[in-house]
């Protein structure tokens, strides 16, 4: 589906097991997809389907037992060594998880975090740390008022705003989005989703959004992908895949999701017997 020239992410084989007592889990088996400049993955499925394990390797967070991950054709490596190499790899890979209060320092204001992520990356200028700053904020539709604020002082759609901005602040190649609607009001969760199709329109960044939401997923991603128990069921494009699922646990998520006549004592059966 993605050509190499323009390839930003690429993902192949990738395998990762836990041991429990004496069992091994395998989270995630044989996991491959590309994510092209400008492009958005979906990486749909329930709790323990193994997307939140994939988003964690992504981000080096978890060292996959087997497989590769690239970044525009780079080799991302579990373990990093030095300063450098810390921040080259913070350039390659971000990730807004679903509470923002991980990735923001409650001591300090927003303007202040974002000022820190640029002196960090080489931005030694203050006055030039400000403009970027400034800049930063208007991208995901904050202010003066913002930037002065402590995150306790913010709504949640206002901090998880402040979270893109400081993942955006190091201009990372991709940027993982872990579950990062999930947590806000509908109409807070449009605004954000309308950010991110902004953003990844504007700059070219690839995205890869971790849901269980397929409501949300058609809204910003190009591409979906269903995991259960940690294998790939489909992928496909979003509408493709919405319109016609073709496996029966796509049918099930689909039909998990209430409209008029939904009936829940349908879905729990269709489920039992899916997992049997």
């Amino acid at each position: 589906m993605t050509s190499e020239t323009d390839t930003l992410l690429q993902v192949s084989g990738l395998r990762k097991t836990y041991r429990t007592g004496k069992a091994e889990v395998v989270a995630v088996d044989d996991l491959s997809f590309s994510v092209r400049a400008g492009g958005a993955l979906g990486i749909v499925g329930e709790s323990g389907s193994g997307k939140t394990t994939t988003a964690r390797m992504l981000i080096g967070l978890e060292r996959p037992d087997a497989g590769r991950i690239l970044v525009q054709g780079e080799p991302l490596t579990a373990t990093v060594r030095g300063k450098a190499a810390r921040l080259a790899r913070a350039k390659a890979v971000q990730i807004v998880f679903q509470g923002p209060y991980l990735s923001l320092d409650a001591r300090i204001s927003i303007g202040a975090t974002l000022d820190g992520v640029l002196r960090l990356h080489g931005l030694t200028d203050r006055a030039d740390r400000a403009i970027r700053t400034r800049e930063l904020l208007a991208q995901v539709g904050l202010g003066e008022r913002e930037a002065a604020a402590l995150p306790r002082k913010l709504s949640g759609g206002q901090r998880q705003r402040a979270a893109i901005a400081r993942a955006l602040a190091v201009e990372p190649a991709v940027l993982v989005l872990d579950e990062a609607v999930s947590a806000l009001d509908v109409s807070v969760q449009a605004q954000v989703l309308n950010l991110l199709w902004d953003i990844r329109r504007g700059t070219g960044i690839g995205l890869v959004f971790v849901s269980h939401d397929l409501a949300v997923v058609r809204y910003v991603c190009d591409e979906a992908l269903v995991l259960y128990r940690g294998r790939t069921m489909e992928h496909r494009p979003v509408a493709d895949l919405l319109a016609d699922p073709g496996h029966p646990y796509t049918q099930l998520l689909l039909a998990s999701v209430p409209r008029p006549g939904w009936d829940p004592d349908s879905i729990s059966s269709r489920r039992r017997e899916h997992s049997g």
